[in-house]
């Protein structure tokens, strides 16, 4: 009798335990969009999106009408049959960032690229823009 009670405190004071740990603010159901860092160097803008947990195929990054559009989906976690879901934090659902291309970007040399969950999309300046040096002539 006593370790059948003592093993239900126990159990119950773990539990107690587990749920204090993992007792954390309401996440969000919705990916929303993504943060996004911004670089500025003479000849390129580089914007790195954090895009974690998602498939290249599932990003997609479109110039329309000057504005670039990152969007893209993170999909829900497909769980075995066998297996029962306790608590769920990670947000899923599809994502949208839209930003205005600046006059100096050129709209057909903007490159897209994917690894560790970063996405980085460069953005050439047109020739006319970046900085050049100008000849000093004697006379």
């Amino acid at each position: 009798m006593y370790n059948l009670i003592h093993s239900n405190r126990v159990g119950r004071d773990l539990d107690r335990v587990f749920d204090d740990f993992f007792r954390l603010p309401a996440a969000s159901t919705e990916f929303g969009a993504p943060r996004v860092n911004i670089t500025e160097s003479d000849d390129v803008i580089k914007m790195t999106f954090e895009v974690p947990g998602v498939d290249k195929e599932d990003i997609k990054v479109s110039v329309k009408n000057d504005m670039l559009t990152v969007s893209g989906e993170r999909k829900a976690e497909v769980h075995d049959e066998n297996e029962s879901v306790v608590r769920t934090e990670i947000t899923t659902g599809s994502f949208n960032r839209s930003f205005t291309l600046p006059d100096t970007v050129d709209p057909e040399k903007i490159e897209a690229d994917y690894h560790n969950g970063m996405l980085v999309v460069k953005m050439t300046k047109r020739e006319e823009v970046k900085p050049r040096d100008i000849e000093i002539k004697v006379s």
